[in-house]
This record gives C-alpha cells, sequence and structure tokens, in this order.
C-alpha cells in the first residue's frame, strides 16, 4: 500500500482480504484508505476493534439476498447501525453477488439503503 500511495497518493487504496476479519487489528494501521470487511465478522465488533474513525465497507452476507423483503431491509439496517449510522461507511455485501440471485433481491437491498436514515432516538 505503502509504494502505491507514493507513486498515486490521489488514488483511493481500498483494501479487502476475503477472510481477513479475523486479523482486522493488523489492517487498521497499514495506510489503506478504506478497509473492507467480509461477511464472517460481526459489523459492531469489526468497527470496535478498527475506531471510529478508520473507514470500513461491508458487510452483508450475500446469502441474505436470498431471504425475503423483510430480511434483506433488516439486515441493512442492522448493518448501517453497527457500523456507526447513516454516513459512517460504505454499504455493501461482505463478498459480491451470488450466481443464482435473484434481481428484485439486489433492489430490495439499495432500495433500503436509499431510505434509511438511521434508528429513531
Amino acid at each position: 500500500i505503502k509504494i502505491i500511495k507514493t507513486n498515486h497518493p490521489d488514488v483511493p487504496v481500498i483494501y479487502f482480504a476475503n477472510g481477513g476479519s479475523s486479523y482486522l487489528e493488523l489492517q487498521k494501521d497499514m495506510g489503506a484508505d478504506m478497509i473492507c470487511i467480509d461477511w464472517a465478522v460481526d459489523m459492531a465488533e469489526a468497527r470496535k476493534i478498527l475506531g471510529p474513525d478508520v473507514p470500513i465497507s461491508g458487510n452483508i452476507d450475500p446469502t441474505v439476498l436470498f431471504g425475503s423483503k423483510e430480511q434483506i431491509e433488516t439486515a441493512v439496517r442492522e448493518c448501517i447501525d453497527k457500523a456507526g449510522g447513516p454516513g459512517k461507511h460504505l454499504l455493501n455485501l461482505g463478498h459480491g453477488v451470488m450466481q443464482g440471485t435473484p434481481e428484485e433481491s439486489i433492489g430490495w437491498l439499495v432500495d433500503e439503503c436509499r431510505r434509511y436514515k438511521g434508528k429513531e432516538e
């Protein structure tokens, strides 16, 4: 990452290690602009390990997209809240869209991402 940032300082570096959630504490100081979290770790735990200032993305389990609209919407809201609320991270799947995923489910995920404004206090 240091070589990339030296040669291309304006290019954002987003680090993703599939299965790398077990060593998040080693990733937070590596110089990436964002750390991507796979679905194997709870987002609240990832946020606790990385701290509030490290940009993170992730980490909805891609199999959730085979569930109901309500299950997908709940997964979106829970992930956003555990990451610190709207605007605190980049929500995405923990490892891409699986083959056979219903297109309608992807729409539900995107719609809820746009719609959700955080927990009501």
